[in-house]
């Protein structure tokens, strides 16, 4: 456990540069246990510390650490520039403590995004020697047949890649769905494969990282939820 004051406290968690958190506290904006706290200076003990800013309940966390299940026409960038960014969808406090995403989507693609302000976390989950297999549901514009199963299995040559690229597995959903599995997070991967193996994507989504899955999470499109332990366990190999 830490004691910090509660101006840095705040200052960590988003709340502004720390100047402005002191303002904050001094104008009375800031509750923890029911008592306003107006003494920017006062310290307090973060583990499982919880305030109210403007009425608003919050936790103290060090790190967070973010699943977002991304609407489509939202980029995965903190400058856009054709679509909104993934963070307006989130509290402007996320922002002022540099959450980024762990990898990115495409504007169109949906599904579960991880984001965190932890770049260790970040580097680790972004790094190829994982081997994190990642779950996709695409819409194809034509029929899934099984020779387009094989071939996706067997591996399709892209375009600047060395080597044939090849999904872990491959399965038909419906007629015009399938679910490919994949490990190496290329840019655009699952879409290049499908237009090299003779078909096209229409629509795409991730539906599980490692173990962790969207259903388990209960996501809509556009919510998010903080990952505790036991679900970022979840983010390895299947």
């Amino acid at each position: 456990m830490s004691k910090l004051t509660l101006d840095r406290i705040l200052q960590s968690q988003g709340f502004g540069t720390r100047k402005g958190c002191q303002q904050m506290i001094a104008a009375g904006e800031v509750s923890i246990a029911g008592a306003c706290i107006t003494n920017p200076r006062a310290t307090f003990e973060t583990d499982g510390l919880e305030f109210s800013v403007y009425g608003e309940s919050w936790t103290y966390r060090e790190h967070v650490y973010i699943a977002l299940n991304k609407p489509a026409n939202f980029e995965c960038s903190r400058k856009p520039s054709h679509h909104p960014g993934v963070l307006t969808l989130f509290p402007e406090q996320f922002t002022w403590r540099d959450v980024q995403t762990v990898g990115r989507l495409d504007h169109d693609t949906t599904g579960i995004l991880l984001m965190s302000d932890d770049g260790a976390f970040i580097h680790a989950q972004s790094s190829p020697k994982r081997h994190v297999p990642k779950i996709y549901a695409a819409t194809t514009h034509e029929p899934v047949t099984p020779a387009l199963v094989e071939l996706l299995l067997a591996g399709v040559k892209l375009h600047d890649e060395p080597a044939p690229l090849a999904a872990l597995t491959c399965r038909k959903i419906e007629e015009y769905r399938l679910e490919i599995v994949l490990e190496q997070g290329k840019y655009h991967q699952v879409k290049r494969m499908l237009a090299a193996a003779g078909n096209h994507c229409d629509a795409l989504s991730r539906t599980a990282i490692g173990n962790l899955t969207l259903d388990a999470l209960g996501l809509k499109e556009g919510e998010w939820c903080y990952l505790d332990e036991a679900q970022r366990a979840l983010l390895t190999g299947l």
